[in-house]
């Protein structure tokens, strides 16, 4: 049995070879030129489905890393602002106490409280401070909203209770922010226990802020003390039942119910203070009550006692202030910690995933110029066999 081939058939053989020989030095030389073993997914249909996988992570870690400075840009703004309301409730504090001593006049604390307002005004221009982008910091999730602005009734809070979390890696999210309700509004009232207040009131005597001596037999609710006389107490629930009594010396603890107040100086019969349940007191109201204390008259010994009591209120809530001002700024150090962690973890990853891929995608430049050459010369041959193999016909032998 014999066959033939068609002239029209040893051409289109020849010239699929010789496509077929360019399309693979083409794939080749692309190779080389990229550096890159997997340049399309034909190339290497299960490598290139990793490859695009892990840059896909890659990438998100890059995302990561933006909302991380972005973050850590933030808190700094933060750290700042924590910084300054620190300087300024401190100064405030020497002003109280500057005020509450007997060796000030009237025209010196009219001097102080010259000052607190000023301070009022540059604590609420702290409360409405913007960051990089022009954003309110204390606003909570409202930040185009201008948290803090002054009433009838002072100063009032326009902002929410929100706050944003950022992700800074593929399992870590930092809160970025805190609300004004946390810096300026939410503070312990009194000790954090209970308030102590001035009730009816014709005597020179003032009082503490009191402190818990044993918390166990605290029983949070609203008490008085009375005095029975100039050197005898009571104390009244709100039953007006009475639970503890005693005799009364200037300095001396009045105490029932696991808590102590101190009372200085000379009472009044019918005198009374009031001790009721800590709630809460933002920081301006605390400073609108000092600076109303501070400037009430001091002529005589019963006004001078007045405003002794509600500048030692304002001390007090001061120092809780200052103390939460001092945890915001440790929590702003810690996640400021947590996204140095989180950065060194991400660098680790991202390391890790840039070696996979190279191994998936790096040529080896000694094989693939190797396989080139082979290929541009098994290319040559077929080009130079196929140019003397069309040049036959049956002519040649005739």
């Amino acid at each position: 049995m014999s066959f033939r081939i068609s002239t029209a058939g040893l051409h289109n053989g020849a010239i699929t070879q010789m496509l077929a020989r360019q399309a693979d030095l083409a794939k080749t030389q692309t190779q080389v030129a990229s550096g890159k073993r997997v340049n399309t997914p034909a190339d290497d249909p299960v490598a290139a489905t990793q490859i695009m996988s892990q840059s896909q992570t890659r990438s998100q870690l890059a995302q990561y890393a933006k909302n991380a400075d972005a973050a850590t840009s933030r808190l700094n703004v933060y750290e700042q602002a924590f910084a300054d309301a620190s300087s300024l409730l401190q100064r405030v504090r020497e002003l109280a106490v500057q005020a509450n001593s007997g060796a000030m006049d009237s025209s010196a604390r009219s001097s102080i409280n010259t000052e607190l307002q000023s301070r009022v005004k540059e604590l609420q221009d702290l409360g409405n401070r913007r960051d990089a982008n022009s954003e309110y910091l204390f606003a909570g999730l409202s930040t185009q909203t201008q948290p803090f602005s002054r009433g009838a009734t002072g100063v009032g809070y326009a902002g929410d209770a929100g706050v944003r979390a950022v992700q800074v890696s593929p399992d870590q999210r930092i809160i970025d922010g805190f609300s004004g309700m946390q810096a300026f509004l939410d503070i312990p009232e009194g000790n954090g226990t209970f308030t102590v207040t001035q009730g009816v009131h014709a005597g020179a005597s003032s009082i503490d802020t009191g402190q818990v001596t044993n918390a166990a037999n605290w029983v949070p609710g609203t008490y008085t003390i009375e005095f029975t006389s100039p050197a005898a107490w009571q104390v009244k629930d709100a039953t007006n039942t009475v639970i503890a009594s005693g005799a009364y010396s200037s300095g001396g603890a009045i105490t029932f119910n696991g808590v102590q107040v101190t009372v200085t100086d000379t009472p009044t019969t019918g005198d009374t203070y009031v001790i009721a349940p800590a709630g809460k007191q933002d920081m301006f109201t605390t400073l609108d009550k000092l600076i109303a204390a501070v400037g009430a008259g001091i002529g005589d010994p019963v006004s001078r006692a007045a405003s002794s009591t509600g500048i030692g209120a304002s001390l007090t809530q001061l120092d809780q202030a200052l103390g939460n001002i001092v945890n915001l700024r440790a929590e702003v150090g810690t996640r400021l910690n947590v996204i140095d962690d989180t950065a060194a973890a991400r660098q680790q990853l991202d390391d890790t995933l840039t070696g996979s891929i190279g191994k998936l995608q790096d040529l080896d430049y000694a094989a693939a110029i190797s396989q080139m050459n082979q290929q541009m010369v098994g290319l040559q041959a077929a080009q130079q066999a196929y140019t003397r193999i069309s040049q036959l016909t049956l002519f040649n032998y005739l």
